[in-house]
């Protein structure tokens, strides 16, 4: 599956940003997707992940209640939805998938990477 990320931006303090990402090569779409982060300097870091029906979802403590993980099946996408952002969010963001939710959630693996997009949150 190839996965291709868009959405990132400069956004204030406070403020809001969707991130997408679009999958494409696989005809089913009975894998887990997933986002994660890197900041400088800093290693990536497990951000959310959402199951193949979009019925299950798993986030890292920094961005609980912040961040909305959701898919769309038909469109064989994934958005994350980030309000109330905050410098600390600053990375180039990649999402990911994998046919099993654990890896992505747990092990924080993944099959198949997609380019980062970067978000910088000004203070």
């Amino acid at each position: 599956v190839q996965l291709q990320a868009s959405g990132g931006g400069l956004v204030q303090a406070g403020g809001s940003l969707r991130l997408s990402c679009a999958a494409s090569g696989r005809t089913r779409s009975s894998y887990a997707m997933g986002w994660f982060r890197q900041a400088p300097g800093k290693e990536r870091e497990f951000v959310a992940a959402v199951n193949w029906s979009g019925d299950s979802t798993y986030y890292a403590d920094s961005v609980k209640g912040r961040f909305t993980i959701s898919r769309d099946t038909a469109k064989n996408t994934v958005y994350l939805q980030m309000n109330n952002v905050k410098p600390e969010d600053t990375a180039v963001y990649y999402c990911a998938a994998d046919d099993h939710f654990g890896s992505l959630y747990a092990d924080h693996e993944a099959d198949a990477w997609g380019q980062g997009t970067q978000v910088t949150v000004s203070s």
